[in-house]
């Protein structure tokens, strides 16, 4: 006897309500999906690539005239093909959102943890250091904007703290956050390396007792105020042809106060384009 359930009888044809019209004439600027996690493979300047997961979050603008989009062909870009993550494949899938959700706007966040493989200062000890990368992507009419976020955190040494005091000075933990627009190649590990290289010292994930007299000294030897952070970052990106646009940011959280220090700079080279932080 066969006791297997009835299929369900196929419907020839199901109605699609997301494409159905709305009356309200009130044009939606961005709809889509948040959070999505998904694995990827990001470019590595050291070993090639490496493997992570990212959150991306993935609109459009819808007209006015329609009532829904489409979310499941958001998830369908994602796993339609397994993807080594670089500004140029992430523009190629902003085209792509664009295109199969016929709008004329689009805008993709991934943000992904990326680690750097570093060696302590003195004893040369190595260890993983996670940044907090974000690419963004915008395109509205066919012309594409790609951006790179990277949270770098550092150690800052008060000039004031060290000026007037007769032993020591206060330092804290902060973060330089830059978002940049390219217009060439650029690797992460760049955009690290240039916003460690203006702090009072970098950090690292392992540091034997002699690391850590030197980051100690090196922090004394070299105090900036949040001011000096984003005016020095800002003088090394003004000098960079690959950097169209970007805005750095300078967060201290203060030792010796309940608040947090702060300072931003946005610049845009081409006087005719706008950096829209996200």
């Amino acid at each position: 006897m066969n006791l297997a359930p009835p299929k369900p009888a196929l419907h020839t044809e199901i109605e699609d309500v997301q494409s159905s019209a709305d009356t309200r004439c009130i044009t939606i600027n961005k709809v889509g999906v948040k959070d999505i996690r998904h694995p990827i493979r990001i470019r590595d300047r050291t070993e090639g690539e490496q493997h992570t997961v990212a959150r991306f979050s993935m609109y459009v603008s819808l007209p006015h005239e329609f009532k829904g989009t489409h979310m499941s062909r958001f998830v369908e870009i994602l796993n339609s093909h397994e993807r080594e993550i670089s500004i140029e494949s992430f523009k190629d899938m902003l085209g792509e959102m664009v295109e199969r959700l016929e709008s004329e706007r689009g805008h993709i966040e991934m943000e992904f943890p990326f680690f750097v493989n570093k060696r302590a200062p003195v004893s040369g000890v190595e260890s993983l250091l996670d940044y907090q990368v974000t690419l963004i992507g915008e395109i509205r009419d066919g012309m594409p904007e790609m951006y790179v976020r990277v949270v770098v955190p550092t150690t800052s040494l008060c000039p004031c703290s060290k000026s007037i005091s007769d032993r020591g000075a206060h330092n804290q933990r902060s973060h330089v956050t830059l978002t940049v627009r390219t217009c060439s190649f650029v690797w992460i590990e760049e955009l690290i390396d240039l916003v460690e290289s203006e702090a009072s010292c970098e950090l690292y994930g392992l540091l034997k007792r002699p690391d850590e007299k030197y980051v100690t000294e090196r922090a004394y030897d070299n105090p900036k105020f949040v001011e000096d952070v984003v005016r020095d970052v800002a003088a090394r990106l003004n000098s960079d042809d690959r950097i169209s646009a970007y805005t750095v940011e300078a967060e201290n959280f203060e030792s010796i106060h309940n608040h947090s220090a702060y300072a931003v700079i946005e610049h845009d080279k081409i006087p005719t384009r706008t950096l829209r932080a996200p």
